[in-house]
């Protein structure tokens, strides 16, 4: 049987034998493309040279891609562990042809690949090729049919014709697509989970798991207008994907992925760690939480090791729902402690020798998943609490049914999954509002698909060949002279006619510029563009492939294509050059104070500051603070000299320079080394790293650094704010003022200011621990006159009702109070009130929990008599507040609030 490794081995091997380039795999991070949260598919990283904006630098290509889909079209979280072949995090091993051979060859080799090497029956092979459309008036794909027939011993009644929905693919609602060919392989009748159905017939395509997609061919030949036509493209492409998961359930002979060598260890550790089995039915609880729990820490091992923490926003949502899903789903097998951590050493083993990236990251994964985990545990019993509420508000309806909005809450702020919700709503003989959860849900996905149309430029381009600009000046000067080649506007780029002032915000392109496009953390620069007849401001600098994009507006006059202009970039570009240095010093200084486990996770360089996250389990202490701000102003001070080199990849390396982890190199890199004088010095630099960025040519240049703030931005992340140059000096400035002030308001010298502060601190905690003293005697006032309420409470049956006032008390003692009567009574239904001044109430209810499962509610009962102090308020079923602005009607709410309990413990 041949193992995961040697299975993918074996596709790499055989497409390289056949002048394939090995492409290794980019970050599941999609980089670059802002209108994806992760890499879905294999083709994500050559999307640039479909889209003709820039030419492969290899005719052919094969690799295998790490893949997460879990958002959009492609989002496949709630299908995971219901079935034996959904998951977030897969493999896809794939070949691709840049113009070069098409759709025979594709046929031929994967028939090949599959048949005689792989050694798969070939009557268990099925093909499907595009039957054509007639809504778009595409034809059939014939030549892909009669390829079949042709170059494989397929019979031709195995060669099956399906529409566009099933053999047709598409980057989008625009640009390059093709009609495709799946190959499908027959599991056999007793692999049909759909026998139960009446009249279901299995078939390709049939939806059961008889028949089951291995490989997809896609043919990349057209491009789709916006009209809704096809045009034929200047270039063919071939763009094949084959899910490593499946083909290895196909060649190890298993009925499930999860049964592989790719899973198998996964679920033995969590066998280990539960004390439960993995039987591998489908419908049953244990099983589901295994395929789950095994799923979802592939998906958080890689992602994280490809630099997205748990966070509360984009990719790190995703993934703090994905961490917060399989938690949850631990408590299904019993495990209550933070457990996804320790499954964190088997993900590597299975899977670093194809990624050594996990194996280097591994420690760093372990942390951040153990530190989010023991965080959602509380997070996690607050929910529970949430759906207790919930179900008890259901319980009480007529149709029986926690809503839709309870249910959607739960998922999204809790990371309840719908069906863990469903299961724990059956075990109360509960349901729930599934169409209005999924309406919620929609609304959600329309936001999230708002938010991430990402790059309308890029998507305005499709197709188009954008000219490519010289910008090398941008290390080299801040003006240059350049001519307009265009621009571009809504029907896309114009490369002919004049621009004119007053109109829509343009994106200006140049044959050559001296501008700074974003990237690598860096701001684009700023500036102007001026021509003979007219001025156009840059707000910001972009690029598309190897086109720099100036984005603005034309303030005055008219710009022409073909025209001469002076680019010239904004002075603050001088302070963003500082602030960009002063990381790479920042990231030095850090490595040398706490060690080589720190790595960058991020950066943000702009005229006013510099951001940089790293990698660090805890806070900063002062003295490490200090100690790495004192060895960048040492370099500083040192006037070290700041050289730049291109040069190869490997050759970088092995001078030691640092690369951003999960960015992707070609084999050329530019190396920025700190302290080295020239190009033949870098490997004995202070600090080296791989950087297009701009930078000061001596540290001095710098002036001054300071550390501003050190926070933490997700577990296992912390990230450093801090300031060079003139923004330093106004910072310094703002600050000395602020001493000024102070000066003058505690009549003290600047040099005294912190004793005096100092004392007047000690004074204040001297007068907080008399107050609590005194709140102290009050509350133990409070507690004597509710257990006084408590010796004259009438019982109806065994619970207390415990209704009456307080003297003026502080809340705190109030809820002391609740909670001893609850302590002392053990069935108690209690409402408290008290006068807080001549115009203000608080009371408080609550209530035993046996009396909370007869359907009383401290919160219900609050917002029945709240109204008549004329307030409002609730709370939990257990314990609920509310206020109110009369007094004088405290004892009328009192009464209804006793009228109310003695009548729902009497009923």
């Amino acid at each position: 049987m041949r193992s995961s490794n040697e299975i993918r081995k074996t596709f790499i091997e055989f497409f390289t034998e056949r002048g394939h380039t090995f492409v290794p795999s980019a970050p599941v991070v999609a980089t670059g493309d802002a209108t994806l949260l992760f890499t879905n598919a294999g083709m994500n990283q050559f999307k640039d040279y479909f889209l003709g904006l820039r030419s492969a630098p290899w005719p052919r290509a094969a690799n295998s891609q790490k893949c997460i889909r879990v958002s959009g079209k492609h989002n496949d979280l709630e299908e995971v562990g219901l079935d034996t072949y959904h998951h977030t995090f897969f493999e896809m091993l794939g070949n691709w042809s840049f113009n070069d051979y098409f759709k025979a060859e594709a046929i031929a080799w994967a028939w090949e690949l599959l048949t005689k090497v792989y050694g798969i029956p070939a009557d268990r092979l099925w093909a499907t090729v595009f039957a054509g459309d007639e809504a778009d008036g595409s034809s059939p794909d014939d030549e892909a049919r009669d390829l079949w027939r042709k170059v494989t011993p397929i019979p031709p009644e195995r060669v099956l014709a399906f529409g566009r929905k099933d053999n047709f693919w598409e980057m989008g609602a625009t640009g390059p697509c093709g009609p495709c060919s799946e190959i499908h392989i027959d599991l056999g009748p007793d692999r049909c989970d759909r026998r139960h159905v009446p009249g279901h017939t299995c078939a390709v395509n049939g939806g059961c798991a008889r028949f089951i997609e291995l490989w997809n061919l896609v043919f990349i030949q057209f491009n789709r207008r916006e009209d809704g036509g096809l045009e034929k493209l200047g270039a063919n492409y071939v763009d094949t994907g084959a899910g490593l998961e499946r083909l290895c359930a196909v060649l190890q002979g298993k009925n499930s992925n999860y049964d592989t060598d790719l899973f198998s260890p996964i679920m033995g550790a969590l066998a280990d760690l539960s004390g439960r089995s993995y039987g591998g039915r489908l419908g049953d609880e244990t099983g589901n939480a295994f395929r789950v729990i095994a799923d979802h820490i592939r998906s958080l091992t890689f992602a994280i090791t490809d630099g997205v923490t748990p966070s509360n926003e984009g990719r790190g949502y995703v993934m703090r729902r994905i961490l917060r899903r399989a938690a949850r789903f631990g408590r299904v097998l019993g495990l209550r402690e933070p457990f996804l951590h320790r499954l964190v050493p088997v993900v590597v083993d299975v899977m670093g020798e194809a990624f050594d990236e996990v194996r280097r990251r591994a420690e760093f994964v372990t942390t951040v998943i153990e530190a989010e985990e023991a965080s959602f545990g509380r997070t996690l019993d607050r929910g529970l609490e949430l759906f207790a509420a919930a179900a008890e508000r259901a319980a009480k309806s007529p149709q029986r049914t926690i809503s839709g909005e309870d249910a959607f809450q739960l998922y999204d702020t809790y990371g309840f999954p719908l069906d863990l919700t469903e299961l724990m709503a059956r075990e109360r003989s509960l349901t729930v509002d599934t169409a209005g959860f999924e309406t919620l849900m929609e609304e959600q996905r329309a936001r999230s698909q708002a938010a991430q149309k990402g790059d309308a430029l890029a998507a305005r381009l499709s197709g188009v060949a954008l000219p490519e600009t010289d910008d090398s000046l941008k290390y080299a000067t801040d003006t240059c002279q350049a001519r307009v080649l265009g621009w571009i506007g809504p029907d896309g780029f114009v490369n002919a006619g004049t621009l004119e002032a007053g109109g829509e915000p343009s994106h200006l392109v140049l044959d050559r510029t001296c501008f700074y496009a974003e990237s690598g953390g860096q701001v684009g620069d700023g500036g102007t563009i001026a021509g003979p007849d007219g001025r156009f401001k840059v707000e910001g600098t972009t690029k598309i492939a190897d086109c720099v994009v100036h984005l603005g507006r034309l303030e005055e006059g008219t710009l022409g294509v073909g025209q001469e202009v002076t680019a010239t970039v904004d002075h603050r570009r001088r302070e963003t050059r500082k602030n960009h240095t002063a990381t790479h010093l920042l990231q030095w200084a850090l490595q040398r104070v706490l060690g080589e486990s720190v790595h960058q996770q991020g950066s943000l360089v702009c005229p006013e500051y510099l951001r940089f996250d790293f990698t660090w389990p805890k806070a900063l202490t002062a003295e490490e603070i200090g100690r790495a701000e004192g060895l960048v102003r040492e370099r500083i001070a040192a006037a070290q000299p700041v050289t730049c080199a291109v040069m190869p990849i490997d050759e970088a390396k092995k001078l030691g320079a640092m690369a951003l982890f999960g960015e992707k190199y070609g084999e050329q890199v530019r190396v920025v080394a700190i302290g080295a004088a020239d190009p033949s010095r870098i490997g004995q630099a202070t600090s080296r790293e791989f950087c297009g960025g701009t930078h000061v040519n001596n540290t001095a240049e710098i002036g001054g650094f300071k550390i501003i703030k050190e926070e933490s931005i997700s577990a296992g992340v912390r990230r450093i704010t801090a300031m060079t140059g003139q923004g330093l000096v106004d910072y310094l400035l703002e600050r000395g003022e602020v001493v000024d002030r102070l000066v003058a308001l505690l009549k003290s010298p600047p040099e005294q200011l912190e004793e005096r502060v100092g004392k007047l601190l000690d004074e204040n905690k001297r007068l907080a621990k008399e107050l609590k003293t005194a709140l102290q005697k009050g509350g133990s006032d409070a507690l004597a006159q509710a257990a006084a309420l408590l010796d004259g409470a009438p019982r109806v049956g065994n619970a207390a009702v415990i209704v009456g006032r307080l003297d003026e008390a502080p809340i705190e003692q109030a809820r002391q109070a609740i909670d001893m009567l609850k302590k002392k009574a053990r069935s108690a239904a209690i409402v408290l009130g008290t006068a807080q001044g001549p115009d203000k109430v608080l009371l408080l209810a609550g209530m035993t929990d046996d009396l909370i499962q007869k359907g009383l509610s401290a919160g219900d009962v609050l917002k029945t008599i709240a109204p008549i102090v004329s307030g409002g308020g609730g709370g939990r079923p257990q314990m609920a507040q509310a206020g109110g602005k009369e007094p004088a009607k405290l004892d009328e709410a009192l009464a209804k609030a006793r009228e109310i309990l003695e009548a729902r413990l009497g009923a």
